[in-house]
């Protein structure tokens, strides 16, 4: 059986196993290790299961996962989402959809302390919801809101997307986490506008609050920001200055939000433990997709067929910005199935051989798949920040929730666009590091 061919066998064997319904870690374990099989031997193919198997646990840089995840449980307990809120409530408030553009900037702000989208999404929905309720804001625009803001975490760091993306790659997650910033607060910002222009074309979406906020009290709400910028820059300026490596800023991020949650008095057992459990839950998860995606990968590599595959785009002479949008609607399409850990991990193997043939920069391409990812947080019908949300707001129903996200997906079709006519946008920061 010649490369390729077993290639494309495994291809569709993989397809086939995932529609079946087996978990995406296990079915590129399988996969990767009967292919590895049919190329070489089983004797080759065993010991490359078990390396894989052991090294995704025993790799030190790996254990910046469980780092960055815990972080988002402390920062859900010392209640950082409500102080966020609730400052800059008082800011926005009385600007057109204020509530809306408050709880995307609270979200942002939790992102700076979390890399999980699901939990921004889990702790904004218990607080900005129930006062967007009370002032009778539209339940889709309210919801769509908090979904959207959600995904943020995946792109603002400390991100769990750029430590897959670096994992996947073997590019530098310090250089992915830096690049992510600015083109996080772009996000930000367009989503604030998508909020603004809807509730402007529709001012019954989100009805004007009269309540007068003096300059006093939105001097003083500032206090509930101090927390959120000193993690963000102990562990953001450690990393771009060079003083600790990601790994170390994970520890030192947790342990200085871990204090935070004692000095507040608001550790308890009720908030501790199941973030433990959420931290173990999704560590694994990652660290088993990781494994199965190297030893697909292996696979892939004796098969030839991302070489194949490269030099064949390269000789159809196409503009590589069009192959760049063929590979962004693909991601928005599984998106509508898979989630962004499982993309990334199936995708990968193919797409960055590709990427790098036609000269895209691998660090600015990280920053586009985390946003393509993001649109998949909250496209139907396998939208997790959707379904997560759900949950919160059971009063309204799932299908006017996605109704309610939809127009944020314009401001990542936007940020792509902007990040693929000035790349610099990402590459700026990451360049200066390595001077």
């Amino acid at each position: 059986m010649s490369p390729v061919y077993a290639g494309i066998m495994g291809s569709g064997l993989l397809l086939f196993l995932l529609f079946m319904g087996m978990p995406i870690a296990f079915v590129m374990m399988l996969v990767g290790f009967l292919g590895i099989t049919t190329l070489t031997s089983i004797e080759a193919a065993l010991p490359l299961l078990a390396d894989n198997l052991y090294g995704g646990v025993a790799h030190y840089p790996y254990t910046i996962i469980p780092l960055f995840v815990i972080m988002g449980a402390f920062a859900s307990s010392a209640g950082i989402t409500g102080e966020l809120y609730n400052t800059f409530e008082k800011w926005f408030r009385r600007l057109p959809g204020g509530l809306g553009i408050a709880t995307i900037a609270a979200c942002a702000g939790f992102a700076a302390v979390s890399g999980s989208s699901v939990a921004a999404a889990a702790a904004m929905g218990t607080v900005a919801l129930p006062e967007m309720q009370r002032f009778k804001y539209d339940p889709k625009l309210a919801t769509g809101v908090i979904a959207a803001g959600g995904t943020l975490s995946f792109l603002i760091p400390p991100s769990l997307g750029f430590v897959i993306f670096g994992m996947l790659t073997e590019q530098s997650i310090g250089k992915l986490l830096i690049a992510g910033a600015v083109p996080g607060l772009l996000l930000s910002t367009l989503y604030g506008l998508v909020v603004f222009v809807k509730v402007k074309i529709d001012p019954q979406l989100a009805p004007m609050i009269h309540e007068k906020v003096t300059w006093k009290e939105k001097i003083v709400s500032l206090k509930g920001v101090w927390e959120t910028l000193l993690v963000f820059f102990v562990v953001m300026g450690g990393i771009y200055g060079g003083f600790i490596n990601p790994t170390e800023a994970g520890a030192i991020g947790a342990c200085c939000l871990f204090l935070i949650v004692l000095l507040k008095r608001k550790l308890t057992v009720n908030g501790f433990v199941p973030g433990l459990l959420d931290t173990v839950r999704i560590s694994v998860m990652v660290l088993f997709l990781v494994s199965g995606a190297t030893l697909f990968s292996y696979f892939l590599a004796l098969s030839t067929i991302p070489t194949a595959v490269s030099a064949w785009i390269a000789g159809l002479g196409i503009s590589k910005y069009l192959v760049l949008g063929i590979i962004t609607g693909i991601y928005l399409f599984l998106g509508c199935f898979l989630d962004a850990v499982s993309m990334m991990v199936l995708t990968l193997p193919v797409v960055f051989p590709v990427v790098l043939s036609l000269g895209f920069d691998p660090i600015w391409f990280g920053v586009v798949a985390v946003l393509m990812m993001e649109a998949g947080l909250i496209t139907p019908p396998v939208g997790l920040n959707v379904y997560t949300l759900s949950g919160i707001a059971r009063d309204v129903p799932m299908a006017d929730i996605f109704r309610g996200v939809m127009p944020f997906l314009l401001g990542i079709f936007v940020l792509v666009f902007l990040l693929t006519l000035f790349p610099q946008l990402v590459t700026f920061l990451p360049n200066m590091m390595g001077r």
